[in-house]
């Protein structure tokens, strides 16, 4: 592990600074970078960043931490630019003059990382501001992998983060509380997720010094007084080890793990832990050539000290869920005091250091990833790509060759926006102001009638982009447009806004059939004098729940003038008028083994025509006066209504054999409901839809009200399936909103 420089070289030192800033380039390279300081230490001269410190001394910290990870010298170049765009002035004269002199992809960078600096801003919600703090700081980490084409931006937005950290350690105040509070929540998760060890280590380290300064300096004491004698128990148990794995024939290599403080300190908080009960302060890590030499060093780790028990966890036989694997084993020294070993092949290792195992969403999910959602977990194959890529970088001699591997790698099929309080929002890429709107809340959605993005007024059915901040002209009351849901003219991208449009439309509907219902029952009240009549005791006369129950099924020509009058006038209780039955029986009906009744023989059976039930419905019957039994779907509302007023008269009911009804191909009727854009055509396209798939429609009924088509068809058809079938292929008609048994 390379070391990272802790201090700045004083312009004295330019040399020396220049030394470490090529460090492992070639000397084009470093001509390059001599260019580079000359231009900064003329360009940035006195100017400071916001922090207070000086922009010069923070370009050169970035600088140094990206050649301390070997990063190639556009990145270094990059570092020491940061600032460029603030200094050159103009947004093209900067581009121009640093593409002139440093070329397209040192632009870039800078470009990225310019772009990036309102990122901070978004961290931090208003006073008072309801914000899941985890959740907006895992939605901030998306946001900034998916604002960037080029990884590397990220990694100088790393070192530049941990270079403040390193300013703030001589800087206490609020700010400095603030700017760890944010590393430690955004920056150092990201760093452990990009397996970029260094700056995890020193960005969590850091942080946790400045929040938890007393914690801090606790855990510091602890290992001081034994540092001394920690490192000599690791030189000495390091070769004790080798011996014994060398006089064995087993090929290994044995060195001493460090563990930061944060990590002391999370571990003990999250295990309530003592601090002599962190078995892997002081630990050992043993990298062997297979799997088999893994349980050989095992069993002599365990023949040379004693186990502590309990403290054995085999990763190989069964890996973690993130398939990390390896061996862990706590044992106890010759001095009384236990040390952890981790036993792993190189490829193992490897692994766990870059690829996706690495325990980063064991560490920061608690082990919870089982339940991560697909969208998580696609997430999480990017992230492992991108990881895969930084171990790569010293095998890549083109540089564009590796920016286009990091473009490809880009995370985009997500944006996100932000909210005129701070807040981040994640949205499907194409997605719009509406779309924004709904996410936000639904009401707002609803209430949507223009919108400003990034101060600019733009037509709603404009797609957003990564960074924007998105701000909604609302009315106080109203609803959305049924233009919304036109697939044509692009104003919803997301599924869970389009639903969202449709419900407050069918609701809209079922509001005006209740007041259409309402209408008819105060009639009725009128003409039989009782206005003050209590409606809920007058619904529960006539077997529903509460009076919009009543209205409902008034608006809906399920509730008759008679039953209103029954009820009201006290009369002995007369049952609902019997739904018309079937006279026109098809080839299926005037068979024995259509429908079997329970504990009858054969009986006289007929359709109940109010919902015209289809095989395989779930089914009832119920015994009318002379006309033997009428068959109902249970979930018919007038069914559900003369069980209430007669349960005697209700007896079961089923369908015969199914495979024989469709050899005879009955014909059974059926109503659908259609809604849809109005639109020229229309029913021609729904009838051909119909006639392809030879289903004979016998009524149609169709209105249309501000450019929008409620149809009715009565249909037949052969049964339950091949109504599914139907209904999927009317909604996939252009301008069909929605299609649904009636």
């Amino acid at each position: 592990m390379v070391s990272i420089v802790h201090t700045l070289p004083t312009s004295d030192a330019q040399a020396d600074t220049l030394d470490l800033l090529a460090a492992g380039l070639l000397p084009e390279d470093r001509e390059r970078l001599e260019r580079a300081l000359s231009l900064v230490g003329s360009l940035y001269r006195q100017g400071e960043l916001e922090s207070g410190e000086s922009t010069l001394k923070h370009a050169l910290g970035m600088a140094l931490i990206a050649a301390s990870l070997n990063l190639d010298v556009d990145t270094r170049l990059a570092a020491l630019l940061f600032a460029a765009a603030d200094h050159l002035g103009g947004e093209q004269p900067w581009r121009d003059r640093l593409g002139a002199d440093f070329g397209e992809t040192v632009t870039r960078l800078v470009d990225g990382l310019h772009r990036l600096k309102g990122l901070r801003l978004l961290t931090r919600p208003p006073d008072g501001a309801s914000t899941d703090v985890k959740a907006q700081a895992e939605t901030l980490r998306k946001m900034l992998l998916a604002m960037v084409e080029d990884i590397r931006v990220v990694l100088l937005r790393l070192a530049s983060r941990t270079q403040s950290l390193r300013y703030f350690t001589d800087q206490p105040g609020r700010q400095r509380e603030e700017v760890a509070r944010e590393s430690l929540e955004i920056y150092a998760p990201l760093a452990n997720r990009l397996g970029v060890w260094q700056l995890k280590w020193e960005l969590e380290d850091l942080s946790f010094r400045f929040i938890e300064p007393e914690t801090y300096r606790r855990i510091a004491r602890m290992l001081d007084e034994k540092r001394a004698e920690r490192e000599f128990f690791v030189i000495n148990t390091v070769d004790r080890l080798k011996r014994e794995l060398a006089a064995s024939g087993i090929a290994a290599e044995v060195y001493g793990r460090p563990k930061h403080i944060y990590s002391i300190w999370n571990k003990m908080r999250g295990k309530e832990l003592a601090f002599a009960e962190v078995y892997d302060v002081r630990a050992l890590r043993v990298l062997v050539a297979e799997v088999p030499d893994c349980y050989a060093v095992l069993g002599l780790v365990h023949h040379l000290w004693q186990p502590v028990p309990g403290e054995f966890d085999d990763y190989i036989a069964h890996p973690k869920s993130n398939h990390y694997r390896s061996l862990h084993t706590a044992v106890q020294a010759d001095d009384g005091h236990p040390f952890e070993v981790q036993i792993r092949t190189h490829e193992m290792h490897r692994h766990s250091e870059l690829g996706v195992a690495a325990h980063w969403r064991y560490k920061e999910a608690g082990g919870q990833s089982k339940s991560a959602s697909r969208a998580d977990s696609a997430y999480d194959d990017k992230i492992a790509w991108l990881r895969q890529l930084l171990s790569w970088r010293d095998e890549i001699t083109d540089s564009a060759d590796w920016v286009q591997q990091f473009k490809q790698a880009a995370l985009d099929d997500t944006i996100y926006v932000v909210t005129p309080q701070g807040r981040v929002i994640d949205l499907a890429c194409g997605a719009t102001p509406i779309d924004f709107a709904y996410r936000v809340h639904t009401d707002l959605g609803h209430r949507c009638r223009g919108a400003r993005v990034d101060g600019q007024q733009v037509p709603l059915n404009t797609p957003l982009a990564n960074g924007q901040r998105v701000e909604i002209v609302s009315v106080k009351q109203g609803g959305p447009s049924r233009d919304w849901l036109n697939p044509a003219q692009g104003y919803l991208a997301t599924s869970r806004a389009r639903q969202k449009v449709k419900q407050w439309f069918t609701a809209q509907d079922e509001a005006e059939t209740v007041a259409q219902g309402r209408a008819f029952v105060t009639r009725e009240l009128q003409r039989e004098g009782q206005t003050q009549a209590n409606t809920d005791l007058l619904a529960h006369k006539l077997g529903f729940k509460n009076s919009d129950e009543m209205y409902l099924a008034g608006g809906r020509g399920e509730l008759g003038m008679r039953q209103i009058q029954t009820a009201l006038r006290g009369e002995a209780e007369v049952l609902p008028p019997e739904p018309e039955i079937h006279t026109r029986r098809s080839k299926a009906a005037e068979s024995d083994s259509r429908i079997l009744v329970v504990g009858v023989g054969k009986i006289l059976t007929q359709l109940g025509r109010c919902c015209k039930p289809v095989p395989p419905d779930a089914i009832s019957g119920f015994v009318t006066r002379g006309k033997g039994v009428s068959i109902h779907r249970v979930e018919c509302r007038a069914f559900k209504n003369m069980s209430v007023r007669s349960p005697e008269r209700v007896i079961g009911a089923e369908w015969g054999n199914l495979d024989e009804m469709r050899r005879q191909e009955g014909l059974y009727a059926a109503d659908i409901v259609v809604d849809a854009y109005d639109r020229q055509g229309l029913l021609r396209d729904i009838s051909e839809v119909l006639s392809r798939e030879k289903i004979n429609v016998t009524a149609v009924k169709t209105q249309s009200k501000s450019g929008a088509a409620r149809m009715s068809f009565t249909v037949e058809l052969n049964g339950g399936p091949q109504l599914q079938r139907m209904l999927t292929l009317v909604r996939e008609v252009s301008g069909v909103v929605n299609a649904w048994r009636g």
